[in-house]
């Protein structure tokens, strides 16, 4: 659990050179595997497990998922929620001052490894597990994903029978793929359609307007992160990506190497109940049923038995 240490301060007075000894305790907040020993006795410790989030409504959601699950299991916890990116948040988990993080292997990986080239998501969580600092680890990875995906609506998808990224090539006629204007350069854009899956478009920048658009029938695929609450409000169907044109970015839990194995073992049962399209329901219940992430995470938990 929490990597509590007990530190010893060593009074020295002055003069004479009496010594006093005073034992004090407190929540870990150095390396646990920086091989340096506390002075003097062990004294009394903590069980409590930090977890922090981003300053992310969906981050937000997962992380107080993790909270409860692990309340439930009769784990002392406490919440560190919407501390910001990762500068902010990665030195607090290195130093062992929070010891969960909810995240997501490609960006994380893109992190500390900018010249990885590895795209599906087992390979993806494969290069993130090497890449990593020391006194950092990864538990079981989610299927639940937030990353870059080409969506069609669900009335294009049915009138052409499009399942994966792929069938797009048997669509006659023109094709507009919308996004923001570096899509249009991204090795994930027009040309890698058209190298990984055959797939010809035209590219319209469209920025914020793209799920507009492409409800409006000015664009047939738009570029939309796979969590987006849209793909549910407006009817989308995300398209598969079995060629892994798009780097995978699951949601994976990042914990400091001593996390305890029984704590690892509930979050575990967590990421692998939480789905794509499960994700991407949380994430309306918060932004169009403006819900608390308390309340959505403790409906979760019971509908998934997890509670």
């Amino acid at each position: 659990m929490s990597r509590t240490r007990t530190r010893t301060r060593l009074a020295l007075a002055l003069g004479t050179a009496v010594i006093a000894a005073v034992a004090l305790t407190g929540c870990a907040t150095s390396d646990p595997l920086s091989g340096d020993e506390p002075d003097g006795d062990t004294g009394e410790t903590s069980d409590t497990i930090v977890i922090g989030s981003q300053a992310y409504y969906s981050n937000e959601i997962i992380a107080e998922i993790y909270a409860q699950a692990l309340e439930g299991a009769g784990f002392e916890v406490e919440r560190q929620f919407n501390i910001g990116q990762r500068d902010a948040y990665l030195p607090s988990l290195e130093d062992g001052s929070i010891d969960l993080f909810p995240e997501y292997t490609g960006n994380l990986l893109q992190h500390y490894d900018q010249a990885a080239t590895v795209t599906s998501s087992e390979e993806v969580y494969a290069a993130l597990a090497d890449a990593l600092p020391d006194g950092l680890a990864v538990l079981e990875q989610s299927p639940a994903t937030d990353q870059d995906s080409y969506n069609v609506t669900a009335e294009f998808a049915a009138e052409h029978d499009l399942n994966a990224i792929g069938d797009l090539a048997n669509v006659d006629g023109t094709l507009v793929l919308g996004g923001a204007p570096e899509l249009e350069e991204r090795p994930y854009g027009p040309s890698g359609l058209k190298d990984k899956y055959g797939v010809d478009v035209q590219f319209q920048a469209t920025g914020d307007t793209t799920v507009d658009e492409l409800v409006a029938g000015n664009i047939q695929i738009a570029n939309v992160y796979s969590a987006d609450p849209r793909i549910e409000t407006q009817d989308l169907v995300t398209l598969t990506d079995p060629d892994g044109l798009f780097l995978a970015s699951n949601v994976v839990p990042l914990v400091n190497g001593d996390f305890a194995d029984d704590a690892a073992a509930v979050i575990n049962d967590v990421s692998a109940a939480l789905s794509p399209e499960g994700l991407v329901a949380l994430n309306v219940q918060s932004t169009v049923d403006q819900r608390s992430s308390a309340d959505i995470a403790t409906d979760w938990l019971a509908e998934n038995g997890l509670g």
